[in-house]
């Protein structure tokens, strides 16, 4: 009997997307191909995408690519390598988005060293400055939603508190954040 027979088999069957052959091909390749992805994404990445998150991807990618038939996969061999192919390329893909301008994992400090430690004075300083610029002008509701803001609140706790719907809420904060851009513009 030909080797390569059940394997045909199985392709044929995933081109139908009969769920046995998803997971017989799930089983025999899953914890090969997240080993895989967690070998691409250094430990900061994963912070922010998990390799088995990359691995559904890959799935998803394969198994619709296979139903339509865009693979010609002669064996096991060939098969693992073009998971192989798109695991690769889904973690370049995300190390790519993740190091890009502002999103750029290298150059984030972790929380808990900015956590860690008291602010400089001359950070506090700049702080109240800030905050003091922030709230001039700014009257009765609009001056107790931010404060209450700042100190942590949600935008439901503030809407009850103050009485005052979450959407004027929302706008109140969205003028002051652009005031705030404005602000930093400016500096």
């Amino acid at each position: 009997m030909n080797p390569n027979r059940s394997f045909d088999d199985l392709m044929a069957r995933l081109r139908t997307r009969d769920d046995e052959a998803a997971q017989h091909v799930f089983e025999r390749f899953g914890q090969r191909l997240i080993a895989l992805a967690r070998s691409r994404l250094d430990g900061r990445l994963r912070q922010k995408v998990d390799p088995e998150d990359v691995i559904q991807s890959v799935w998803k990618s394969f198994f619709i690519r296979q139903a339509k038939g865009q693979f010609d996969l002669r064996d096991w061999d060939s098969l693992w390598t073009m998971l192989t192919v798109i695991t690769v390329r889904k973690c370049g893909r995300w190390r790519e988005h993740f190091r890009a301008g502002v999103r750029d994992v290298a150059v984030e400090v972790p929380a808990w060293e900015v956590l860690d430690r008291e602010p400089t004075p001359e950070e506090a300083a700049l702080l109240t400055e800030t905050v003091e610029q922030v709230l001039r002008g700014l009257e009765g509701p609009q001056r107790e939603i931010v404060l209450l803001s700042l100190q942590g609140h949600t935008v439901a706790e503030v809407s009850a508190a103050v009485g005052r719907t979450r959407r004027t809420v929302q706008r109140v904060l969205r003028e002051v954040r652009q005031r705030l851009e404005r602000l930093r513009a400016e500096e």
